[in-house]
This record gives structure tokens, C-alpha cells and sequence, in this order.
């Protein structure tokens, strides 16, 4: 049994509704897959380094009642951790998921994204499509629909943000000063995937780029701004707890590969370019090996 769940280009957006913390993750098509194999007659067992998807199989366990029960989980991933690509959502997402079907116990995306919260504050992308979805308590879950076709061009200057120590972190203050940016930037993003806008999609995630400069400077947002102009993509998302960007690409109106060869001109030689799809979010239960 093989189970992918999706990274992300950081958020479409982020911020506060109402008080409330919550995002819009930026599924992309690239996973962290996990092949379970059940009742072997021994421990349950990730690899070792997996610290937060080894916490949530073992609340998986307990949640499924399967404490007693034996097997083993191989997680494979090419996410990088610390730059947000949601890579420890999707382990875990993954973990749980196919811990799920091996037991005959199909989780559905709400459990999963519950048990996730005891570790950590979670992406949006274990739900299918898009989502509002309060990261931190999970009191908001809206399904916004599923996404247009979009492109994203990767800008990744690699680094790494401590995600544990900038979530303990008191942003209350200037959150307080973005309430306003940030319901604007929201409504935005409803309205254009209402109507399949790529335009005002990208509208809404650069309007939350730009305000979160506040929380989080990002050196890269300057150049980013300047290649939506040169290239005519919709606008630019970024990771607001990591250090990536990306470049939201209509491929009706901007060529992919002409895109990110300009972002190589502008960029520095370290920064990483590539582009991928953009994608709804959910687990997906692979049937090969090949998948």
C-alpha cells in the first residue's frame, strides 16, 4: 500500500480572519509517499530522523487502536524541510493516511489533519482542492473549491527557517496591523477561484506576500515583483514560514519554459528555478510502483 500527499509552494495566502490564524496552502506536484507494510511482527517503525511523522503514527496508532498491532512505514520524499514546502505535513499526511488503509480504516482528510495538529500547526493541503483551513486549532475548514489550471515557477534560494521557534513566536502586534490586507487578500482569493481567475488568484497571493514582508522579510520578494512584470505571470506566493517563492503562471498567456529562463537572468546563481503544476491538495493511493 502506497499513499502520496502533496507539498506546497508555501500559501496562497496567510493570515488572520476575525482573530483567527489561517491559510490557503499552494499544493504542488510534488510528494512525500509512504508504503506500509502491515502486521510483519514487529514495532511499528519509521526511519529515524522522521521525528514528527514517527509522534503522529504513534497518535495514529492510539487514535486507530492499534497499539498492539505490528508493521513497518517507509517514507520517501524529495520535499526539502525548512523552506516551506510543507514537507513535514506531507510526511505526516502520508504516514497516517496509509496507516489508515493498511488497517482497513480509511482516514478521512479532517481526521488526519486533527491528528497532525497535536504535532505541529499543519498545511491545508490534506484536503482535496483548496482550502481555508485554520493551521493552528483547526476551527476553520472551508472547501474553496478546486483550483484552476495554473503553473508555478519554484524560486528557491535555499536556507532554512526554524518553523518550531517562528511558530512560538508573538506576532499578535503586527498581525493586528494586517487585518485588513489580510481579509482583502482572502476575499480576493475566494472571488477569483469562484471564476477561475488566475489573474485575481494572483492579485490575492501577492497582496499576502507583500503584507507578510512585515512578519518575515523575504530578500527575494523585489525580484519576484519585478519578473511578474517581465514574464506576465498572475502574481507570486511565498512560504510565509520558509523561504521560498513562487511564481502563479496562467500557461494561456505566459510560456513556462521562457519564464523561468528569465528568472535565471534576474535571480542570483544560487537560487533554484524550476517550475511545476499547481494542484488541488488530498492523499492520493498509488497502485504501482512506477506511480
Amino acid at each position: 500500500m502506497r499513499v502520496a500527499v502533496p507539498g506546497t509552494c508555501g500559501e496562497l495566502v496567510q493570515g488572520t480572519l476575525d482573530g483567527i490564524p489561517c491559510l490557503v496552502s499552494c499544493p504542488i506536484a510534488a510528494y512525500s509517499i509512504a508504503e506500509v507494510h502491515y502486521g510483519l511482527g514487529t514495532r511499528w517503525c519509521l526511519q529515524p530522523n522522521l521525528v514528527k511523522a514517527k509522534t503522529a503514527l504513534h497518535y495514529g496508532l492510539e487514535y486507530l487502536e492499534l497499539a498492539d498491532s505490528s508493521g513497518r512505514i517507509l517514507l520517501n520524499s524529495d520535499l526539502p524541510h525548512g523552506r516551506g514546502y510543507g514537507s513535514s505535513t506531507a510526511d505526516i499526511g502520508a504516514t497516517l493516511f496509509a496507516l489508515g488503509h493498511a488497517s482497513e480504516r480509511a482516514l478521512q482528510p479532517a481526521e488526519v489533519a486533527h491528528l497532525a495538529l497535536r504535532v505541529e500547526p499543519t498545511d491545508g493541503s490534506l484536503f482535496p482542492g483548496w482550502v481555508l483551513w485554520d493551521h493552528r486549532g483547526g476551527q476553520i475548514c472551508e472547501d474553496l473549491g478546486a483550483p484552476p489550471m495554473l503553473s508555478v515557477i519554484v524560486l528557491d534560494p535555499g536556507g532554512k527557517v526554524d518553523t518550531i521557534a517562528y511558530n512560538q513566536q508573538a506576532h499578535e502586534p503586527i498581525l493586528r496591523t494586517l487585518v485588513s490586507q489580510h481579509r482583502e487578500a482572502f476575499t480576493l482569493l475566494q472571488e477569483g477561484i469562484k471564476h477561475g481567475d488566475a489573474a485575481t488568484i494572483g492579485a490575492a497571493a501577492t497582496l499576502s506576500a507583500v503584507a507578510h514582508q512585515a512578519i518575515l522579510p523575504n530578500p527575494l520578494l523585489e525580484t519576484a515583483l519585478r519578473l511578474i512584470r517581465d514574464t506576465r505571470a498572475a502574481g507570486v506566493c511565498r512560504a510565509h514560514s520558509g523561504t521560498i517563492l513562487g511564481l502563479l503562471i496562467d500557461p494561456h498567456d505566459t510560456d513556462i519554459s521562457d519564464a523561468c529562463a528569465l528568472a535565471r537572468q534576474l535571480c542570483p546563481e544560487t537560487v533554484n528555478i524550476y517550475g511545476l503544476s499547481v494542484i488541488g491538495g488530498g492523499p492520493r493511493q498509488l497502485t504501482s510502483k512506477t506511480e
